[in-house]
């Protein structure tokens, strides 16, 4: 959600995504549906019996947290783990459930990328305490609760998924500076 300081993944192996994923096409935008809360609240209870204590918090975040927005149909999970980089205590678990490793960004609040294909998910490790989870639940409940920019934001999604990106995050960093302006905002 936010702009990670720029990755020459040529140059710094270490950083480079597990499996980088072309995709070469726009992106698919879904209108709401109301049973991503509840796909939402399946996969925490896994996540939680799989991971115990581990799991320090879980939440639903991303466009598929807000009611009403138009979304990839993918959901986005922030998980918060006392260490991020300490993947012994975490991973095994989430792969016997069905999740991946996709990224890791050890110089990004340790921030690991796993994903899951069937449901659809984008899991965000954090370590608790860390800011950027504090900006994407901001973010989110921002939008929840105020229309105009719900829509704003939308608007901005859908201009730019008609456009067709290398990757996925090269659209996600163009949202950054709707995204950006917008928690501005609910800042204030």
């Amino acid at each position: 959600m936010t702009t990670r300081p720029p990755t020459d993944y040529a140059m710094d192996p270490a950083l480079r995504p597990i499996a980088r994923e072309p995709l070469s096409a726009p992106i698919r935008l879904d209108p709401y549906d109301p049973a991503w809360p509840r796909v939402f609240a399946q996969l925490a209870a896994g996540i939680e019996a799989a991971l115990g204590a581990t799991a320090v918090a879980i939440h639903h975040a991303g466009s598929t947290s807000v009611p009403g927005l138009s979304a990839k149909p993918v959901i986005d999970i922030v998980l918060v783990v006392p260490d991020p980089n300490d993947e012994a205590a975490y991973l095994p678990a989430l792969e016997a459930i069905g999740y991946r490793l996709h990224m890791r960004e050890p110089d990004w609040f340790s921030h690991r990328l796993i994903k899951r294909d069937d449901p659809a998910v984008n899991m965000h490790v954090f370590a608790d305490g860390c800011p950027e989870i504090d900006r994407m639940l901001a973010f989110r409940d921002w939008l929840r609760a105020h229309d105009d920019e719900r829509r704003l934001y939308e608007a901005e999604k859908r201009r730019l998924a008609t456009k067709t990106w290398a990757y996925v995050q090269d659209y996600a960093d163009a949202k950054s500076g709707v995204v950006e302006a917008i928690i501005a905002r609910a800042s204030r």
